[in-house]
This record gives structure tokens, C-alpha cells and sequence, in this order.
């Protein structure tokens, strides 16, 4: 089996690339030279694969970078060269709570992209996800570098709203089961095995990052502010508006519902300690994560 992975070079897809191995994976990413906005060379790139596994997101929009060229007209390219090449499947990464009409361009792009996939007429699986975590992710790289730079941080609310982390290892588990057409069903949800309420995976990462902050309940407009102005001022945002609405949501219940994967695939590592550790990220936020400190260096070199 060969397998074709857009976003080859981010978070989830690095991971299944690592799974694969050199002679079973193809990475797709801009990084390599291949945009989803190019049909001709995404179809080269697709050429002698027996799978995609459509990775490529985004959590925020940064210039021509939208949710809609990425998640829908990226994904509309995906299909039509998977076509071309005479792909067998498609294994689409999307969120657990992507859907229609819902007043979040995050989540009503990722379900348009879902859409797409159903269409398709080609063989798939889209994976509805709940917060992925592991080493070079969002949620524990971003709370644990906060918890070292801050002497506070915050919860969504004064009602606690609940998740079920993900470990990557376990979501690629579920990826590389569907690659290999081992999972019927067309859509699935993926939960961890652990449910938690946001504020206990806070004060978890924190104190395995060595941090003690004080905790404090904000309203979520609050938190929407301190998003915006995030996505504004550094180069990879605190938290993105779509990880609001996330945190504002909680992340157990797939939406529309979708079953979750045959008991032998469904994710079963705990949300541990030593899962957190092992997804710590060196240091805390500096002056260099911030945008206007790369303009200025730009600027002078």
C-alpha cells in the first residue's frame, strides 16, 4: 500500500508519514512543492498511490491562506486529482464537530470538505476527530510553553466543558486502518479513551510542565478577544478564534452524530502524565513568537 498524505509535513500528517516509512508514503505539503490549488501537480503526486489521506487544514486564516481555498477548493482538487490517478480511497482528517450553518467558518469549511469527500464517488473514510495532542501539537506545545511564560491562565466560563483527548499515536492507528479499508463505515467519529474536563488537561499539562499558574474562569468573549488579538500579534496564535468556539463547545459529542470506530480500533491510551510529558515542548513563549519580531529581522536582513 502507498499512500499519498496532503499535509505531509504538519502535525498529524508527519506523524503517519513517520508510521509509513519512506517507501510507503508520498508527502504532499508546499513545503515540497505541491499546493492543493494545483491539480496537475497534485495528480503527478498521486501517481502510483493506492490511498490519499487528506491531512491538510488550518486552524486560522493568514492572507490568501482561507478556510475556503484550504478546506474546499484544496479538497475539491484533492478529489479530482485522486481521480486522474486512479486513487482507490480517500481518508480525510476532519473535526469531530465540523457541520453546516453553525456561524464558524473552521467548522462549516471542514464539513463542506467532508461533503466533497461523500460525493466523490471514490472509496473513503472521514475520520471526524476530537483535539489531537503529541509532540508538536496545538493544545499541550501552547498551554505548556503559557504556563511557563504566565504567572495565570484562563478556563472557558464558569461551566466546565468536557474532551476526550486524542494521542496521536492512537489517531494514526485509526488513519492507517482506514487506509487499508479495514473500517465500513463512510464516517466515523474518534474520541479518546479519557474524558476530561478542559480545566483538569490545563492544570495536568501545567504541572507536568513544572508550573503552578492560577486558573481563572472568563467569560467567552473574553476569550474570543484574547484570540483575535493572538492571531493578530504572533506567528503561531495562543489560540486561534476556532479553538474558541472548540473550548466554548466541549469536545465529546461528534456533530451530526457519527459512530465511533469497531472496538478494535478505537483509541485506548490514557490522557496520562507520561503521555503529557512525552508532548512537552522545550522552553516558553518569547519575544521571537510574535509576528512583528520576524517582520523586523526580515526588514533588516
Amino acid at each position: 500500500m502507498r499512500v499519498a498524505i496532503t499535509g505531509g509535513t504538519g502535525f498529524v500528517g508527519r506523524h503517519l508519514a513517520e508510521r509509513l516509512g519512506a517507501e510507503q508514503s508520498v508527502i504532499v505539503s508546499r513545503r515540497t512543492g505541491v499546493g492543493l490549488d494545483d491539480v496537475d501537480a497534485l495528480t503527478a503526486a498521486f501517481a502510483g498511490c493506492d490511498v490519499v489521506a487528506h491531512c491538510a487544514g488550518i486552524n486560522r486564516e493568514i492572507g490568501d491562506q482561507t478556510f475556503q481555498r484550504v478546506h474546499v477548493d484544496g479538497t475539491r482538487a484533492v478529489v479530482e486529482a485522486a481521480r486522474r490517478a486512479g486513487v482507490q480511497r480517500i481518508v480525510m482528517v476532519s473535526f469531530l464537530r465540523a457541520r453546516p450553518d453553525c456561524g464558524s467558518g473552521y467548522h462549516e469549511s471542514k464539513w463542506e470538505a467532508e461533503e466533497i469527500i461523500r460525493h466523490s464517488g471514490i472509496d473513503h473514510t472521514i475520520l471526524k476527530s476530537g483535539m489531537i495532542y503529541g509532540r508538536g501539537d496545538h493544545m499541550i506545545d501552547h498551554v505548556a510553553r503559557a504556563a511557563r511564560t504566565l504567572p495565570f491562565f484562563w478556563t472557558v466560563g464558569f461551566r466546565e466543558r468536557r474532551a476526550r483527548p486524542v494521542p496521536v499515536d492512537d489517531a494514526v492507528d485509526v488513519l492507517v486502518a482506514a487506509a487499508k479499508g479495514r473500517i465500513a463505515e463512510p464516517t466515523i467519529a474518534v474520541m479518546g479513551a479519557d474524558e476530561v474536563t478542559l480545566g483538569e488537561a490545563l492544570r495536568r499539562i501545567a504541572r507536568v510542565a513544572g508550573r503552578n499558574p492560577v486558573f481563572l474562569p472568563v467569560p467567552l468573549w473574553i476569550i474570543r478577544v484574547l484570540a483575535q488579538v493572538t492571531e493578530w500579534t504572533m506567528v503561531t496564535p495562543l489560540v486561534a478564534k476556532a479553538q474558541a468556539r472548540m473550548l466554548a463547545e466541549g469536545v465529546t459529542v461528534p456533530a451530526p452524530f457519527a459512530p465511533e470506530p469497531p472496538e478494535e480500533f478505537r483509541p485506548r491510551r490514557p490522557f496520562s502524565d507520561d503521555r503529557v510529558r512525552e508532548a512537552l515542548p522545550d522552553g516558553r513563549f518569547t519575544l521571537d513568537d510574535l509576528r512583528i519580531t520576524r517582520w523586523w529581522r526580515a526588514r533588516r536582513a
